[in-house]
């Protein structure tokens, strides 16, 4: 019997490994003799393909790296397959127009995305919601009331307090011990999200610790790719995997999370504890403007507390990650040009003075620290690839034929430097943009960081007024330079996989203090 039952086990795993080769051959074999050809079709260029996986094999690790070459080979724009979706790839500011703009409307939905559904509330935010008056409602409510300009403003002492404590902390170390900067930036970040959305950080709290650990494998699932999404009689291998299992994870965790927020706010309402503790400089929150509007009829649609968190979760996720990747990536950029640090310093510090304090009126005068940031979005886009779209159904770009539910990404990594549009584009340059119209905010396709149309980033200046105030206060405050060991030629610049793209390699750097 036990002959027999270990003879059935060997059995069994040779049938394991035998089984995936000869679905794919199957596949294979469909593909080449089966499928009917698709060249009278007018399909963009579009490089080989394996069966089963298509063009997945060459995304790599940095997709936004590879996509680039495949496109200096077949064109700005071009039609891959991720398994069984088809995928337009744009490389060039004028392909970028063309959907984005000139046929904005019919590209205005979101990919179908287990994963997506799973981590965001089946759709309930605003950034994955799929295009209509849902959505519609979600962006108006975001740009007028979360993240409009007056909002914004409102939340300048949060800004101004956060930043102080990250000064003064840098202040405590010796001059001669290196200052992780990527740890403060992400501290910093999380902290003013916090304070904006809920009312108060939870940096200092236990839960606090576990929210950003989570936020990380949020990130890091929401970069990732479900083989049930793109292949998906080969689902099961997620569950084999383990990515399922992360996913319900992360999503339970980040709900509970969420979800105590809303409570501890409704139950201070119920109270008629309306006044914010010390923590909350006595303003609304995020949290607070949502539940209110929840309980509104004016906005013609229902926001349940699903709809709350989600929104909760987008701009607490948004506002963290990728404001933190913009100050990361712009200090290692001065660090290897210490001409521009050099450059910039210079202005803010004669426009400053001893003056401790920065004013919005005086952040107006700092041009070339705006060059500086410009620059940075153009060389690292905190997300290479934006958000991807869906065509809602068949149109035409640049003369090709494109099928509903193409999925479109729009390689903004790609387009920052392409040298069709800029003069040395792997020179980081900010007085490039010193006599320039060119911005980040949607209107100019060669610089979009963020985005642009209907389904561009709503939240452009809560990120800039954090970037700006952060950085003129760390070179107003100190003279930088980077530990022993390291200099500007041989900095690790390397980048780390993720929907946001980080450093690899934490940045540290010697902070020493100025007086004037």
């Amino acid at each position: 019997m036990a002959f027999i039952q270990g003879d059935t086990r060997l059995l069994l795993q040779d049938l394991v490994v035998a089984i995936p080769p000869l679905i794919i051959l199957l596949f294979f074999i469909k593909c080449l003799f089966f499928d009917a050809p698709l060249s009278n079709k007018n399909l963009p260029p579009s490089p080989s393909r394996l069966p089963v996986l298509g063009n997945f094999h060459q995304l790599g690790l940095l997709p936004h790296r590879n996509l680039r070459s495949l496109a200096q080979k077949h064109g700005p724009i071009m039609l891959l397959h991720f398994g069984s979706v088809p995928t337009l790839v744009l490389s060039s500011a004028d392909a970028a127009r063309q959907v984005m703009k000139v046929q904005d409307i019919w590209f205005s939905d979101r990919p179908d995305s287990s994963l997506s559904r799973r981590l965001l509330y089946n759709g309930k935010d605003i950034s994955v919601a799929p295009y209509g008056e849902y959505w519609r409602q979600l962006k108006s409510i975001s740009v007028l009331q979360l993240l409009s300009n007056k909002r914004v403003q409102s939340f300048r002492e949060l800004r101004e307090e956060e930043t102080a404590l990250m000064v003064n902390n840098i202040r405590d170390l010796s001059s001669s011990v290196p200052v992780n900067l990527s740890e403060l930036f992400v501290t910093l970040t999380n902290d003013v999200s916090c304070r904006s959305a809920f009312g108060k950080k939870y940096s200092e709290e236990g839960s606090g610790r576990e929210s950003k650990m989570l936020l990380k494998e949020f990130l890091e699932l929401l970069g990732s790719y479900s083989f049930a999404d793109f292949v998906p009689w080969l689902g099961w291998i997620d569950q084999i995997s383990g990515l399922d299992a992360k996913v319900d994870r992360v999503s339970k965790k980040l709900d509970e999370f969420l979800q105590g927020v809303v409570q501890e706010h409704m139950e201070k309402e119920k109270a008629n504890l309306g006044e914010k503790d010390i923590h909350s400089e006595h303003k609304e929150d995020f949290v607070d403007i949502l539940l209110r509007i929840q309980k509104e009829t004016t906005h013609g649609i229902s926001i349940e507390n699903d709809s709350v968190k989600a929104i909760l979760l987008d701009i607490y996720a948004a506002g963290t990650n990728t404001t933190a990747t913009v100050l990361e990536w712009a200090m290692s950029e001065l660090f290897r040009h210490p001409y521009v640090m050099n450059m910039v310093q210079t202005e803010i510090r004669g426009i400053l003075g001893c003056k401790p304090d920065i004013t919005d009126e005086d952040l107006e005068k700092m041009q070339y620290l705006r060059a500086v940031i410009k620059e940075t979005l153009r060389l690292h886009p905190p997300i290479p690839l934006l958000v991807p779209r869906s065509a809602r159904e068949d149109v035409k770009v640049n003369g090709y034929n494109i099928a509903a539910g193409t999925m479109v990404i729009t390689n903004a990594w790609a387009i920052g430097r392409d040298p069709a549009t800029w003069n040395e584009p792997e020179h980081f340059l900010p007085e490039r943009f010193l006599n320039s119209s060119i911005d980040f905010k949607g209107q100019d396709f060669q610089l979009i960081p963020f985005g642009a149309g209907r389904r561009g980033c709503p939240g452009i200046a809560f990120a800039m007024a954090t970037n700006e105030f952060v950085l003129a206060n760390l070179l107003h405050k100190f003279d930088w330079k980077l530990p022993n060991g390291t200099t500007r030629e041989n900095l690790d610049m390397s980048e780390k996989p993720s929907l946001t793209i980080q450093r690899k390699v934490p940045l540290l750097a010697v902070a020493i203090s100025c007086c004037c």
